[in-house]
């Protein structure tokens, strides 16, 4: 196991239904989607009919929607249901920057940890699911991290309502299930707290961290 302590924190939107919409009204940002000049299919699913197209959702609460992915998925699931992604808005996960995974010992995708909100002492399991730019700094977190944490009605447009503070990750690498996606919000609970049973709990990792 080992951890990082921060004190940024961005926003991962990735995977919500509601994510990104055609015309801009989704809970992000089209132009963080990189959509429609940028790179839009690492982030957004093809239309398999038009494949210079993303795919809109044509059905459900979120008919209109773009449909957004994770890196981690669930592959029995058709890539342009939303159900194969992991649902910002509910599932509590923090993104690697693609130079940061590929550095050895990091992790991978599906494994899992513990965050902690030092200041406010809130914390919350976590998954590892998505990727970010290769030189990203670390500190992106899912909208359901960042509110286990102490954020309130987080916007992941502005940043509004996220919380404030120094947080610890603390990651268990070689931990993913088999399938790694997915997993109950109870699994991730119980099975992290195990994990950080064993390494002796957050006093333990408390006191290796600098104080303010």
């Amino acid at each position: 196991a080992y951890f990082y302590a921060i004190t940024r924190m961005a926003i991962d939107a990735d995977g919500a239904p509601n994510a990104y919409h055609p015309q801009d009204k989704g809970i992000d940002a089209l132009a963080n989607a990189g959509f429609p000049k940028g790179n839009w299919t690492a982030i957004l699913v093809v239309n398999p009919a038009k494949p210079d197209e993303p795919f809109v959702q044509t059905e459900g609460e979120f008919a209109g929607f773009f449909v957004s992915k994770t890196t981690l998925q669930d592959k029995s699931l058709p890539v342009t249901d939303i159900r194969r992604y992991v649902d910002s808005r509910q599932v509590p996960y923090i993104v690697f920057p693609g130079a940061f995974f590929r550095l050895k010992g990091t992790g991978d995708f599906g494994d899992i940890g513990v965050a902690m909100n030092i200041d406010s002492g809130k914390e919350s399991p976590f998954i590892v699911a998505d990727a970010g730019p290769r030189d990203a700094p670390l500190g992106e977190v899912s909208i359901r991290l960042a509110e286990n944490l102490g954020g309130m009605n987080v916007n992941p447009r502005t940043g509004a309502g996220m919380p404030r503070g120094r947080f610890v990750y603390l990651v268990f690498p070689r931990t993913k299930s088999d399938p790694a996606w997915p997993v109950s919000g109870d699994q991730l609970q119980k099975r992290t707290q195990e994990l950080l049973a064993s390494v002796g709990g957050w006093e333990k990792v408390k006191a290796c961290v600098s104080p303010r």
